[in-house]
């Protein structure tokens, strides 16, 4: 997934403003460039590599392809910043702008911090994300697809909307409502830490994780939990089909549509009227069946 460039110019401790300075640059290296007010600077351009360059106006890199970036600054002014692209490696990064990367392919993200990072990532596949921290992040990744993620820290709501075929490793999501109708998703040795999560889902496997908040994992899909732990979790599972096995406590889990579910303890296990399969899910608590 890593950009190539056949950078064969260099432009240096240049600045540049107005509409479209550099339209359709190729094949050239950007060093200490500063990207004052303006839009578009380097729109449908390819092969580039930029380096500790400033971007200060909006959607400066739309439709480009083959992109390296490295310890650039996007600031808040530089919003919608990499559309519609292909190709594009960022490293060592800060990006304070809103609504970075969509319909973007074949993207690596290493090393970098978003700090304003509502909508951001939207509809893009074939990603990679590595030490990566996103904050203020409402809504990042819907429909993402084929993503590729270890040690991530997010804060943000309904993150991983209608996302398909993810895995996520070592990482921590504060996040509510993450993966709501989310498909094939794997996530190992993470926290989630939000009510709702999961909700819609198809195909959900928890491994080795802490999952945090209200009613959560509820008209799930084939859902798999392995040796995971839930903190503070009540109503869990309500019409979801599940093999679930979890080392901790849950306060309380109601109406699951099928399969089997297996904890320390379940301090409450609600089946009332609206149960519409009356014991097709069976629930034990260490080695004793209760249900």
């Amino acid at each position: 997934m890593t950009s190539s460039t056949n950078a064969k110019k260099t432009i240096t401790d240049c600045f540049y403003e107005g509409e479209r300075p550099l339209y359709a640059l190729a094949e050239t290296e950007l060093s200490h460039v500063r990207f004052y007010p303006g839009e578009s600077p380097l729109k449908h351009s390819r092969d580039l590599l930029i380096r500790d360059c400033s971007f200060m106006g909006k959607y400066p890199l739309w439709h480009s392809d083959h992109v390296l970036i490295e310890d650039s600054h996007f600031t808040v002014y530089a919003r919608a910043a990499i559309w519609y692209s292909q190709g594009v490696t960022m490293r060592n990064c800060l990006i304070e702008a809103p609504k970075m990367f969509r319909r973007v392919s074949n993207l690596a993200i290493e090393n970098s911090r978003f700090t304003n990072a509502g909508e951001t990532l939207w509809s893009c596949n074939r990603i990679r994300l590595e030490n990566v921290e996103l904050k203020a992040a409402d809504y990042v990744l819907m429909n993402g697809q084929d993503i590729e993620i270890d040690n991530m820290k997010l804060e943000g709501n309904y993150s991983f909307q209608d996302a398909r075929n993810v895995t996520i490793r070592n990482s921590h999501l504060a996040s509510k409502d993450a993966f709501w109708g989310a498909e094939n998703v794997t996530v190992h040795d993470s926290v989630i830490d939000g009510e709702y999560l999961g909700w819609h889902s198809r195909n959900l496997r928890l491994v080795n994780c802490t999952i945090r908040g209200e009613q959560p994992l509820c008209y799930a899909s084939n859902l798999v939990m392995e040796n995971c732990r839930m903190e503070e979790t009540d109503l869990c599972f309500e019409y979801s089909t599940l093999e679930a096995e979890i080392s901790s406590d849950i306060i309380s889990v109601k109406n699951p549509k099928s399969g089997h579910i297996k904890a320390r303890s379940i301090g409450e296990i609600i089946m009332d009227e609206h149960c519409i399969t009356p014991g097709a899910c069976r629930i034990e608590t260490g080695l004793e069946d209760v249900a």
